[in-house]
């Protein structure tokens, strides 16, 4: 087959021009800027290729060391083998329903319709990334807090819509400030994002808040969209949902995980309830888009969710990492405190080193203990310079955490660090 000039002599192939605009059209791949974890990515490998006989501490993996629970384990040994689970689970089944219906009765008071108000999804990443097709035309907003988890405003984005971002900032208690959202943005608003216990920064969400986003919610007519995901390790008070919250259902959904509080992350399994309406039209859209979590990782979830010992200790072991974690930091120099939930530690970037290192950025901070004390953490700069620490580290035991922290304590002290 012949080739023309044009074909051979150009750098691009053919399709270059047809890549959509939602992720950069023409110039896809071309852009030089880098994620931030990919940044981090590459400190790493150069940190180990460094430094190969110095322990990389990480702080930075955002995901649970720890495996499912064995009588989760067990039961999909169980499942996995049965011929009726072999097929399409399209919108779930309703074991796993009634499953999580007992589970939201039982920790929070919470009646739902296994029917009409649950559906599974593979993973609470995937329910964010649906949910904007469910309400998002072009030139609507989602309102999404600034730093927080981006995947619904991406897909927000891709579907011509326009994310306004809500800085978390202390002095607001890290809640999101309604009050600055002026009349032109509310007339174009159809979905605000919250995710308490949030991430990264660990904060919780008092009920008065909650009850005044269910106010205006329906004085502004948009809805709402709780991200749960880590609402099992809360750790002041009792874990709770928006969806206690009076009226809640009427204007929103509450998506929830397996991964955080069930160790159950590879597994990817969660869901979505709240309205029926709401739950209806997810489930639309995710059935022109998967079919379905394998049943037998589902029947194996309503092992998990009747077992209320599997929540209790991860909370437990997380809680306990960042009780050391606080302790060690603060006696480094930082100023932190205790989250009320997530198994993250956000606080103040340092502005400074001892070798006359100066950090302008939570990010500048991040890559100094990266490539310097082969520590690992994650930089936040939405709303000031900020690092964030994760307890998800490997350790077997007590024993080899307290050994993580003396390492750590040691590095930090060693670089002395200014706030």
């Amino acid at each position: 087959m012949s080739t023309t000039n044009s074909e051979t002599n150009s750098a691009d192939p053919y399709f270059q021009s047809l890549f959509a605009e939602r992720i950069g059209g023409s110039g896809y791949g071309k852009g030089t800027a880098i994620y931030k974890f990919e940044k981090i990515k590459r400190a790493k490998r150069k940190a180990l290729a460094d430094f190969p006989d110095r322990q990389l501490i990480d702080f930075g993996i955002g995901e649970n060391d720890g495996v499912a629970d064995a009588k989760v384990r067990e039961r999909m040994a169980v499942e996995i083998n049965q011929p009726e689970n072999r097929g399409y689970a399209d919108n779930g089944i309703g074991d796993f329903q009634q499953a999580v219906a007992r589970f939201m009765q039982r920790n929070f008071n919470v009646t739902l319709d296994p029917a009409t108000e649950i559906n599974h999804c593979i993973g609470s990443k995937t329910a964010l990334s649906m949910l904007p097709a469910c309400f998002i035309n072009p030139g609507d907003i989602t309102l999404m807090t600034a730093p927080g988890y981006p995947v619904a405003g991406t897909h927000t984005t891709y579907y011509g819509g326009t994310v306004h971002k809500l800085p978390l900032l202390a002095e607001n208690n890290f809640l999101p400030d309604l009050d600055s959202i002026t009349d032109e943005i509310w007339e174009r608003v159809k979905i605000l994002v919250l995710n308490y216990p949030n991430s990264p920064t660990g904060r919780l969400c008092p009920p008065e808040f909650f009850e005044k986003v269910v106010k205006l919610a329906k004085e502004k007519k948009f809805i709402v969209v709780q991200d749960a995901a880590h609402i099992m390790l809360t750790f002041d008070g009792r874990p709770t949902s928006f969806l206690e919250t009076p009226g809640a259902k009427d204007v929103g959904v509450e998506v929830h995980s397996l991964s955080k509080g069930f160790d159950m992350i590879g597994w990817r399994l969660g869901w979505v309830c709240g309205n029926p309406t709401l739950v209806r039209a997810f489930s639309d859209v995710k059935d022109n888009c998967d079919s379905g979590q394998f049943i037998a990782i589902q029947k194996a979830a309503v092992t998990a969710l009747d077992d209320e010992s599997i929540p209790q200790r991860v909370n437990a072991k997380y809680r306990r990492r960042l009780e050391k974690l606080v302790t060690m930091l603060n006696e480094c120099g930082f100023e932190c405190q205790m989250p009320g939930g997530s198994y993250f530690l956000y606080t103040k970037a340092p502005v400074a080193s001892a070798d006359g290192g100066s950090f302008d950025s939570g990010e500048a901070a991040s890559q100094y203990l990266i490539t310097q004390h082969s520590m690992v953490t994650v930089p936040w700069d939405d709303a000031g310079p900020y690092i964030r620490f994760s307890v998800t580290y490997e350790a077997a035991d007590e024993a080899a955490e307290d050994a993580l922290m003396a390492e750590s304590k040691k590095r930090l002290m060693s670089a002395g660090l200014t706030y």
